[in-house]
Formats: structure tokens, sequence, C-alpha cells
């Protein structure tokens, strides 16, 4: 799996082990996932692999292998949690990368337009190497960079850290109802200039969109809501990632996702 499917299955076995308790071997929840997040960020250290996160930085990868980031793959409200149930030697790690992946964060959604590259270099930048080995361009808010809003909201719900994440999903959503509101979704530059090519996953925009509302307070919040409310499922192909997002927002949206 990608590096952020390590984050939802072991927070996935915590929420599980506090709601039901932890059983014998592969049921016992709570270990398991402290296991999981002790490989991910041990690897490579004294065993063979890659760490998921840096561990000079704190930050997650977009592969094991790589020295890039995915904006789309930083969940700090994960790792807060992370910080309080992990192995206790591995406590100060998550602490740390809540931080770090906050300050990311900041660097690599746009000051304009709240928009983040599908995946960004450490320093926030949109990465440009390689198209031939990961099939195109990824400097750009397209698919992946949709989760970024997201989480963002989702992050302040949870902690609301500071006053950053109103501001950004306000901009991005702005941008979107606002400028743009009129007009079918396309590709965009993060500095907002449009590329000429059809979204490839429209419902999912409209669905983050939506969970950015866990954090946004301007003009645009109610409206993103009622739009998504009114947005069926998608059908046909490439219904599988809008409808894994629309799901997602909905239980967040609606207070479900919470805090086990």
């Amino acid at each position: 799996p990608a590096p952020d499917g390590e984050e939802f299955f072991a927070m996935s076995l915590f929420f599980a082990s506090h709601r039901w308790g932890d059983g014998e071997g592969i049921f016992n929840y709570s270990a398991q996932a402290r296991q999981i997040l002790h490989d991910c960020i041990h690897n490579g250290v004294d065993r063979l692999g890659d760490p998921i996160w840096d561990p000079d930085n704190y930050l997650i990868k977009f592969i094991p292998s790589c020295d890039w980031s995915d904006p789309s793959y930083h969940c700090a409200h994960f790792y807060e949690l992370f910080a309080m149930w992990a192995e206790e030697e591995d406590r100060p790690f998550f602490k740390k990368a809540a931080m770090a992946s906050r300050e990311y964060l900041k660097m690599s959604c746009h000051p304009k337009t709240g928009m983040s590259a599908e995946y960004a270099y450490y320093n926030g930048k949109p990465f440009e190497k390689h198209r031939e080995q990961f099939g195109g361009r990824h400097d750009w808010f397209y698919s992946d960079a949709y989760r970024t809003g997201a989480n963002i909201g989702l992050d302040y719900e949870w902690f609301a850290q500071d006053d950053w994440s109103v501001e950004n999903n306000n901009k991005l959503q702005q941008f979107f109802m606002d400028t743009h509101k009129d007009e079918e979704f396309k590709i965009y530059e993060i500095d907002g200039r449009v590329i000429d090519q059809p979204a490839l996953h429209p419902v999912a925009i409209i669905a983050t969109l939506a969970q950015c509302s866990l954090s946004a307070d301007g003009p645009f919040a109610k409206e993103c809501v009622e739009r998504f409310w009114n947005t069926p499922l998608r059908k046909g192909d490439r219904r599988y990632y809008d409808n894994c997002l629309y799901l997602f927002a909905l239980i967040a949206l609606s207070g479900n996702y919470r805090i086990w």
C-alpha cells in the first residue's frame, strides 16, 4: 500500500481496540497498530528496507525509497494520536511528525489559492522530476491533491492548532466557488492557472471542498456543503476514487469520524 495506507491501517486498528478491546494474535488490534508504526519509522535503520517517514525531517515520503513527499499524505491529526498510542519509544517521533507536517503544508499550499501539488519536495515546491517514471506531471492540483484540504479540515476539527487551517481552506473554497464557480472542473497549476483538460474526478473535488468546511469559516463554507449534499455518488468508470472521498467526507461532516 501507499504510505498513507499505513497511517489509516494503524489508526483503524487503534480505534477498533478502543471500541471493542483487544483479542489474541492478529486480533490484538493495538499491538498490531504499534508494530506497523514501529516498522514504518525503523525500517532502514536497523533492518532491511526504507522508512516511510524521513528520519531527519519527520516528513512522510511519497514512497519509502524516495526523498520527496505528497502533501495529501500528511495527516497531522493522526500523528498527534500516534504520539499518545504508539510504542513509548516512538511517541516523540510522531509528536515531531505532527509539527513537521503542519509546517510542511504551510509551505506546499499556495498562499493565494490554497492548492497543493500532487507531489512536492521537502521544501514544499511542486515536484517536477521523473515524469517518465511516475506517469506524467504531478506538480499540479490534480487527483491526489484534492485530499489535502480535506485532511487540513479534519486536523482542525480534532485539534484546531492554528488559524492557518481556516485561512487556507477559505482560499481553496473561494477559488472554486467564486472565481471558477460556473466552469467545468479542470486541471490547475497550484497558482490557479487553468490547464485546459477536464478533471478526472469532479465528484472528488466537490466532496473535499465540502470537507474543507470543517475548518473554513468564509462565505462559501455552507454552500460547499450544500453542493456536496445535492451531488449523487458517481457511476461508471473512475467512480472508485470519487466515491471513496465522497463517503469519507460524508462521515467526517456528519460528525461520525471522530476520535475513539
